[in-house]
């Protein structure tokens, strides 16, 4: 699989926003442009001769910032990935890469892999989509970078999280980090165990994750989860920086079921 490493991607500190940084999508495309509405964007999917188009108008000038988990479990993921490739080449959006992208971009490069935890979904809603599409999805997904440092080093994102020591740097260690958190081998329903990195945060750089679902955003140690569980028939949110202001929209169904409680895992136990 192929990401960016180039750390000139990653670092973006000079830009300053204002952003609207929002959680893991996944195929919520309903509730993503009712809460772009929300925030003052405007958006419209409308037919073309080519297919699909999207036009998003945006006054205030604020850009849109992804936490990853585009794709699976909900209804519209071949819409969400309209919505956020079109807004990142027009320069309004910025996106990370989340777990359930890394796989899906695995099975768009033909790789072998399980059709499991929503991917089985977003398969198939693809299937009625042009090799064209598959190809700009695949390009799009391979160029993002694993986390974005942003706003003179103020503001961090990443999917899953990232630890003070990594941000701004690429490796093997930051990838697997950012794309999955602190996690160590599986649980007895076959569901990787996490552990709570964000308890022993200490950093000055503000981190923005999405990743573990929680019920509502709380800031932790300079840290915020805004994955709300919106595929479970809970919230989709956005964090709008530098306000630290949160503003949310509910699910329209619960496209999923949970297999685990929502909430911020335990922390690693110390030896």
């Amino acid at each position: 699989m192929t990401f960016w490493t180039s750390n000139e991607i990653i670092d973006r500190r000079v830009d300053t926003g204002p952003f609207d940084i929002v959680g893991d999508l996944h195929g919520c495309a309903d509730e993503l442009i009712e809460l772009m509405n929300r925030l003052d964007y405007r958006v419209d999917l409308g037919s073309s001769e080519g297919g699909t188009r999207v036009r998003v108008v945006n006054p205030s000038g604020r850009r849109l910032v992804l936490v990853g988990d585009l794709v699976d479990r909900g209804p519209r993921s071949p819409d969400a990935l309209r919505i956020a490739m079109s807004m990142v080449e027009a320069g309004q959006a910025l996106c990370v890469p989340g777990n359930h992208d890394a796989k899906f971009l695995r099975w768009l490069q033909g790789r072998n892999v399980t059709l499991t935890h929503g991917l089985d979904a977003t398969v198939e809603q693809m299937s009625a989509e042009p090799p064209e599409f598959h190809a700009r999805v695949r390009d799009f997904l391979e160029a993002l970078p694993l986390h974005l440092w942003l706003d003179g080093g103020a503001l961090a994102v990443a999917h899953a999280g990232i630890l003070e020591e990594m941000i701004g740097s690429t490796s093997g260690e930051v990838r697997k980090f950012c794309l999955y958190g602190d996690n160590d081998g599986t649980d007895a329903n076959g569901l990787p165990i996490r552990y709570h990195w964000a308890a022993g945060y200490s950093g000055s750089t503000a981190i923005v994750y999405g990743h573990t679902p929680v019920e509502a955003p709380d800031w932790v140690n300079n840290t915020l989860c805004i994955d709300t569980a919106c595929c479970f028939g809970g919230k989709l949110t956005a964090l709008r920086w530098p306000e630290r202001e949160v503003v949310s929209v509910t699910a329209r169904s619960a496209y999923a079921q949970r297999r685990r409680p929502l909430g911020h895992p335990p922390t690693r136990p110390t030896s």
